[in-house]
Order: structure tokens, then C-alpha cells, then sequence
């Protein structure tokens, strides 16, 4: 788990960062490096004030408590000197709570990061920090708890103990939602909140005019890369132990990707005349996006159709969806993350199917994969997850980006801008020619 929390750590920083950087104009390179820098050390710093608290205590279905585990306390208890430890999905298996914090909040980190890929190259730096802070406390915290939050297995031993442990878990969890390391409550939370962004902060000066090609392709696929390798800490790391599931997620992350590169790359080809490094990139991302919910429930042949699919409909995703919505989404944000997030939730329900090679549902009172398990059924609740998601967020976001407007403004001056933000908001530039 220690390793699966530092790989996490390399997906944002440097991966993410790289990513986007090498996506937006050399004038803008240090300001999205920074933004994602700052915005992953903030999340941490909040995360262990008071975000883990509320995401992974008991409350009610949509938040935790304030105080159980505030400033981390009652983990480490100084009178008996002894340690809390968390659940995992194993009865009699546990891992310190510590590690399950950080773990946790590597996940809130990158999920605020993701954002700022949507509203790239025009926003103020002070306008990036406080949306975060509040979207982070009232759409990422809330989401996670519905999505995750459940006492564990431990308690449960019949039919009786299963619903009262039931009862105390999250909104979705309690419904049946599957998503293993974050369909909803990273992706898709992410994408909606940055589209709602690129709306609201409008388009970049020169938008369809002039050329904003990526600066550095070399960096996104380096980028990109780190996001490949680390996203391993990211789907196998949350089964939470090193057994048959964790493995099924890592063989589902590599083999998924794989394929939605190839997928990718070739209808690319196909559609353009010519196959791109920058595609070849994109397509892995939404590999691993899609794969993301269904890592844990999916069987490997469920994961190659999953990956395929979700290289040819994310590639319409950042093309004929983007000119259908008609916003700057600067680094398709929405385009990858939001269309590969439903995907890959909405998916999972169908694949997760034991008929089809999936996990299907774990029943803890006979401590085995259960015998009913319907297609129709479990859709339709992964839909709802997804719906709710797109909603919490949207209406999060858009009343964050609202307030944030007018207290600090959102958007740079057009001159800064046209300047470019790392020498107007930082004062450096990421190149001295």
C-alpha cells in the first residue's frame, strides 16, 4: 500500500503535471505546472485537516463526521500507544489507518488536479486555489463518501448484521454502485466540474483563430507515461492488499490501456490520414480512465472490449463532442475523463457479470462471489451513480466558480493572457532562449 500511495503521488506530480504541460503554449508551461504542484499540496494539506474525516467516517449517507477524525486524531491513541487500523475488503484483514489516509489523499489530490486541465491558459492562479477549496470540501468530499464509505466486513455475519452495516455506508455504496479506484468520484467528478469551468471562465483569446498547438509533445508523452505506470498504484492499490483482486486489477490496467492505444491510434489513422504520438497518448489516458471503475470486477477479456470501446468514443469525445458542447475545454478535459469516466462506469455493470468473466457481487454473510447477479440491474444502478455524480458536481461547481467570480474574478486580464501566464502570474519562464 506504501508503494501503490507513492505511485499515486507519481501520477500527478510529475505525470499529470508533465501531461498537461506539454499540451498548453510555452508561455503557459510553468502556470500549469504550478497549478497542479499547488493544487495537489493543498488537497493534502486540507485532506488531513478535516477531508478524511468527513469522507471516511461514520454519519450519514452523503457526509462523515467533524469529529472523529479531524486533524487525523484518535488514530494514534498517546495513553495506550497503540494504532487505529482500517478495513479492508477481506474479513480479519486490516492495514494501518495512517496508510489508508495517505493513500486517500492522493486520490482527493489528483482529482482536484485533473480540473485545471479544462480551463488552461486564462485563469487567475488566486481564482484556481479557492474554487479548489470549496469544490474539494463540498462535491469531492460528499462523492467519495456516498461512492466508498462502509464500516467494513468484519461485522457482518448474517443477513441482519449486513443490513445494519449497510445502513451506516454511503448513499451509492448502499445502493450497489461498483467502482473500484474511481469512475465517479475522480473522473467524472473531475470532467463535469472542468466543463462547467471552461463554460463559465469562456474561451481562451484567439480560440479557432490562431494556433494553440501542444508546445511540447515530447513532455505529454512522458506525461503520459508516468500517468501509465502510476495509475498501477491507483486501480491495484485499491483492493487494498496484495491478492487475486489486486492482481485482476493490474492485469485489467495494462491490457485496457493497451488497447485503447491501439484503438486510438488506428481509427486516428483511419479518420486523419496519420498516426499521432499526441493520439497514442490520449488514447492510453482514456484507457486507464475507463478501465478505472470496473479494475476490480471485471474479468481481462471485459477490460480488452473495454479499452477498445473506450479508445474510438473518447477520440469522438475530444472531436465531434467538444464542437457539439462549443467550449474551450483547453486539454479535453471532458473529452477524455468525462466521456471514458461514464464509459467505464456504465460498462463495469455490464462486464462485472460472472456469465461474462467479471467478479459479480461479494456476498460477506457466505463469504463468497453471490449467484444472482443481473446485467439490466446493475446498469441501471451504475447510471444512477453516474447521474448523481454529473449532478452533485455540476451544481458544486458551478455555484464555486459563481462565488469565486465575484469575489477574486476568474479570468487574467486579455493582455496577460497574450502574454502568457507564466511571467504575468509567477514571474519566471519554464525556457530562456
Amino acid at each position: 500500500m506504501m508503494v501503490a500511495t507513492l505511485l499515486v503521488v507519481m501520477m500527478t506530480i510529475p505525470g499529470l503535471a508533465l501531461f498537461y504541460g506539454g499540451l498548453v503554449r510555452s508561455k503557459n508551461m510553468l502556470s500549469i505546472l504550478m497549478q497542479v504542484f499547488m493544487v495537489f499540496a493543498l488537497i493534502v494539506v486540507l485532506w488531513c485537516i478535516y477531508g478524511y474525516s468527513l469522507a471516511f467516517t461514520e454519519g450519514n449517507a452523503f457526509f462523515g463526521n467533524l469529529h472523529d477524525r479531524t486533524f487525523l486524531n484518535n488514530i494514534y491513541d498517546p495513553v495506550k500507544g497503540t494504532f487505529a487500523y482500517a478495513a479492508t475488503f477481506s474479513k480479519g484483514v486490516v492495514i494501518p489507518e495512517f496508510l489508508f489516509v495517505a493513500f486517500q489523499a492522493t486520490f482527493a489530490a489528483i482529482t482536484c488536479s485533473l480540473i485545471v486541465g479544462a480551463f488552461a491558459e486564462r485563469v487567475k492562479f488566486t481564482a484556481v486555489l479557492a474554487f479548489v477549496v470549496i469544490w474539494f470540501t463540498f462535491a469531492y468530499l460528499p462523492i467519495a463518501h456516498m461512492v466508498w464509505f462502509w464500516t467494513g466486513p468484519d461485522a457482518i455475519k448474517d443477513a441482519a448484521t449486513l443490513a445494519t452495516e449497510t445502513a451506516k455506508a454511503g448513499f451509492l455504496f448502499q445502493k450497489g454502485a461498483l467502482d473500484t479506484a474511481g469512475g465517479t468520484v475522480v473522473h467524472i467528478n473531475a470532467a463535469v466540474a472542468g466543463l462547467v469551468g471552461a463554460y463559465m471562465i469562456g474561451k481562451r483569446v484567439g480560440y479557432g483563430r490562431e494556433s494553440m498547438a501542444p508546445h511540447s509533445v515530447t513532455m505529454t508523452m512522458i506525461g503520459a507515461s508516468l500517468l501509465w505506470v502510476g495509475w498501477f498504484g491507483f486501480n491495484a492499490g485499491s483492493p487494498l492488499e496484495a491478492g487475486d483482486i489486486s492482481a485482476l486489477a493490474f492485469i485489467n490496467t495494462l491490457l485496457a490501456t493497451a488497447a485503447a492505444t491501439v484503438a486510438w491510434v488506428f481509427a486516428e489513422w483511419i479518420f486523419k490520414g496519420k498516426p499521432s504520438m499526441l493520439g497514442g497518448a490520449s488514447g492510453a489516458v482514456s484507457g486507464l480512465v475507463a478501465i478505472t471503475p470496473a479494475c476490480g470486477f471485471v474479468g481481462p477479456m471485459g477490460a480488452l472490449i473495454m479499452g477498445l470501446l473506450a479508445g474510438v468514443i473518447c477520440l469522438w469525445g475530444v472531436n465531434g463532442l467538444k464542437r457539439l458542447l462549443g467550449a474551450d475545454d483547453s486539454l479535453d478535459v471532458f473529452g477524455v475523463h468525462g466521456v471514458g469516466g461514464i464509459l467505464g462506469a456504465i460498462l463495469t455493470g455490464v462486464f462485472a457479470a460472472p456469465s461474462l468473466g467479471g467478479q459479480g457481487i461479494f456476498d460477506y454473510v457466505v463469504n463468497k462471489p453471490s449467484a444472482d447477479y443481473s446485467i439490466s440491474g446493475q446498469v441501471m444502478i451504475q447510471a444512477t451513480a453516474v447521474g448523481t455524480t454529473i449532478l452533485w458536481s455540476g451544481v458544486v461547481a458551478f455555484i464555486a466558480f459563481k462565488l469565486v467570480d465575484i469575489v477574486i474574478g476568474l479570468r487574467v486580464p486579455e493582455e496577460e493572457e497574450r502574454e502568457g501566464l507564466d511571467i504575468t502570474t509567477h514571474g519566471e519562464s519554464a525556457y530562456h532562449m
